[in-house]
């Protein structure tokens, strides 16, 4: 899985974080507060909202659009503008106090890094709220501060067409000096998975219920899959014992001017 590799692109929510039920929960709270509605537990409002995102996608605000759905849906009498912001009021409890890394997802995290690949973080998240992760959240700060892991944070006001269009990824790649071959994308949702596949960067799967609905689709699209990080970080020790990875990362290019990412061979994957 890390043969030739040299950057490890992770998407946020629902992958390193455990967040789509929240953000479930949110849109439930925000459907009641705005059509007076309650959301029958057989609505999956996740897998609804990344159709809608997916159908969005191209527009100039993916999630203004998708607040217009549930305007319409649900027959609020307020603009979609509106329903957007009360929408992250709702969430603003929940990102700084409630939500934390899947079990061992910071971990894998800092092997990865002391191993010497260059982390970056590819999402649909807005930054208002990756600000609100970095800043606020003390179990994202305690366990793995962003700012000390990843060399590149890439949110959804950095790309205009958000994933499936793998937009987001060319950018890394463009930004790094990389090829697709370099790179391995970690995902969770098949709009994920999609976007991985459209950047022609292989891609391994983290389970995540939420993505269920998906699933036959998903194992059919993706290269790696993996229950959880704590058997994700046993095969990642696996692969790598016995060799010594060396490779430079965006701090060794800052400092000493080093053709990206080059990776020194010290009989890693030699056969």
């Amino acid at each position: 899985m890390l043969k030739g590799k040299k950057v490890i692109i992770f998407d946020l929510d629902g992958t390193l974080i455990d967040s789509i039920g929240i953000w479930n929960a949110i849109d439930k709270e925000l459907i009641q507060r705005i059509g007076n509605n309650k959301i029958e537990d057989t609505v999956d409002i996740g897998i609804i909202r990344d159709q809608k995102l997916k159908e969005y996608s191209k527009s100039k605000d993916a999630y203004l659009e998708y607040c217009g759905f549930l305007k319409e849906e649900y027959h609020a009498k307020i603009s979609k503008e509106e329903i957007k912001k009360i929408r992250y009021e709702i969430a603003d409890k929940y990102l700084k106090e409630v939500i934390d890394y899947k079990p061992n997802a910071e971990k894998v995290l800092k092997y990865l890094k002391e191993k010497g690949f260059t982390l970056v973080i590819a999402s649909t998240t807005n930054d208002h709220t990756i600000e609100n992760y970095k800043r606020y959240n003390k179990n994202i700060i305690k366990k793995a501060n962003f700012d000390d892991i990843f060399s590149l944070i890439y949110a959804k006001e950095s790309v205009k067409k958000l994933k499936p269009n793998p937009e987001i990824h060319n950018k890394i790649l463009k930004e790094l000096e990389v090829k697709p071959e370099d790179c391995l994308i970690i995902e969770d949702s098949l709009i994920g998975v999609e976007a991985a596949n459209h950047a022609n960067i292989e891609v391994a799967v983290m389970y995540d219920k939420y993505s269920d609905g998906n699933r036959k689709e998903i194992n059919r699209l993706c290269q790696y899959q993996f229950k959880d990080f704590e058997e994700m970080l046993d095969s990642l020790k696996e692969e790598l014992r016995g060799y010594d990875v060396n490779i430079k990362t965006i701090s060794d290019i800052e400092n000493n001017n080093i053709y990206p990412l080059e990776i020194f061979d010290n009989n890693i994957y030699n056969s």
